[in-house]
């Protein structure tokens, strides 16, 4: 057998080997590595923001359904939604059938919906637009993502930011440092032997190079979060069911896999985890045909997650410092194409919840008759969203991370 140097352990960590280390996913379990490197539990009072990331291009005409406009009806004869079919938010607007859970906080003024959010200059690539959103760079492509600025600009424990699954989104990955990944469902444990082995490769060289010395430091912050998380995730299969074979949502003792990184994430607020930002994602918006029952499946999977996560916070202390912001890469063309869906199009609305929202419209509501080429002209630039998300939840400069000052949009009060 092989002799597993530190340079070979290092060079296969940094390819995402199919061992699982630095953040991908692998053969550890809670149980075996750094069960002392549990850190301070977070105060109550500090602000935890959740980044929902929905990858696909979510159509917001039919989320955010401008009910009363005579345009929205002309350009989706086919599967437009009328005012009787809304969840009803005021004489002109209403969310998606699916979106229950999503109105009631509406109604409980913990709401806040941003309209017309796009950035300048916009590309209908799914790959590009979403670099673009992630990285906060919509003029030229950067190698760093904002919450992994945020990372590199406030210090280095690891726990600050927490990726719910094994692959880091372009967000969470700075210049010099990631947020960690984690992941209950598909860990193994690993002889203490080898564990003691991993650990000691994994130790930062004075003769690292700068790629090196990124792939030692995500694995023992890996290594962190595995001991820090291990008494809440201990026993999660067997309170949450097999993850390969649960129902969807909605069903009968089934979860979503949305709903299980929220609930996941509620437990680690409750157990004060001392992460700041959570990052947490679903797929599947790229609705170019029947989209109506598509599309309505993915709202209501969002919603059940969404509305699931505040119940399982309420009566916890903490429960008012959770801020969660939803997006999506952008949103879909006004007009309706030939096969029952939309195609790519430009600005869509951002959804911010929580109690400390400012609850409401934000930003001014594109036109549906004066487009741009069929798009819609964005009102509200997605920066101003993360300003105000930098400053008012993490406590953080938004121009050491955006670059520039961005005015906040009063979302959060």
């Amino acid at each position: 057998m092989d002799t597993l140097t530190r340079r070979r352990f290092l060079f296969a960590s940094s390819g995402l080997a199919t061992i699982g280390l630095a953040g991908t996913a692998g053969l550890v379990t809670w149980n075996d590595l750094h069960r002392a490197a549990a850190a301070t539990p977070l105060p109550v009072g500090n602000k935890i923001l959740v980044v929902l990331t929905l990858y696909g291009g979510n159509d917001g005409l039919n989320t955010l359904i401008p009910y009363a406009d005579t345009a929205y009806h002309d350009a989706r004869k086919d599967f437009g939604y009328d005012g009787d079919s809304v969840l009803r938010l005021d004489d002109s607007w209403g969310l998606n059938p699916a979106m229950k859970g999503m109105a009631q906080l509406w109604q409980q003024q913990k709401l806040a919906i941003v309209r017309g959010v796009g950035y300048p200059r916009p590309d209908h690539s799914h790959f590009r637009s979403m670099d673009i959103w992630q990285t906060a760079s919509p003029t030229s492509p950067v190698n760093t993502g904002w919450i992994g600025r945020w990372l590199d600009a406030t210090g280095d424990d690891p726990l600050r930011a927490v990726n719910i699954g094994t692959v880091l989104p372009p967000l969470a990955v700075g210049a010099k440092t990631t947020a960690a990944a984690f992941d209950i469902s598909k860990a193994k444990a690993l002889p203490a032997d080898l564990a003691g082995a991993f650990t000691g490769l994994g130790a930062a060289d004075p003769a690292d190079t700068p790629a090196q010395l990124l792939v030692a430091r995500s694995y023992c912050s890996e290594r962190t979060v595995a001991g820090t998380f291990e008494p809440i995730t201990d026993g999660a299969d067997a309170d949450e069911g097999d993850p390969d074979t649960e129902s969807p949502a909605g069903e009968a003792g089934g979860q979503s896999d949305l709903d299980r990184q929220l609930q996941l994430v509620a437990r680690c607020v409750k157990a004060r985890v001392p992460t700041r930002v959570y990052t947490v994602s679903l797929g599947g918006f790229d609705t170019h045909a029947d989209e109506k029952a598509t599309q309505e499946r993915q709202l209501g999977e969002v919603d059940a997650a969404v509305s699931g996560f505040f119940t399982a916070l309420q009566g916890d202390p903490a429960a008012d410092d959770v801020i969660l912001m939803g997006y999506s890469e952008f949103g879909r063309r006004v007009q309706a194409n030939a096969s029952q869906g939309t195609d790519h199009g430009t600005a869509g609305p951002v959804f911010v919840a929580g109690a400390g929202v400012v609850s409401g419209f934000h930003a001014e509501a594109p036109s549906l008759t004066d487009l741009d080429n069929g798009d819609l002209k964005a009102t509200c630039d997605f920066r101003s969203v993360y300003s105000e998300m930098l400053d008012r939840v993490l406590g953080a400069d938004p121009s050491q991370v955006l670059g520039s000052d961005v005015a906040g949009l009063g979302v959060l009060s």
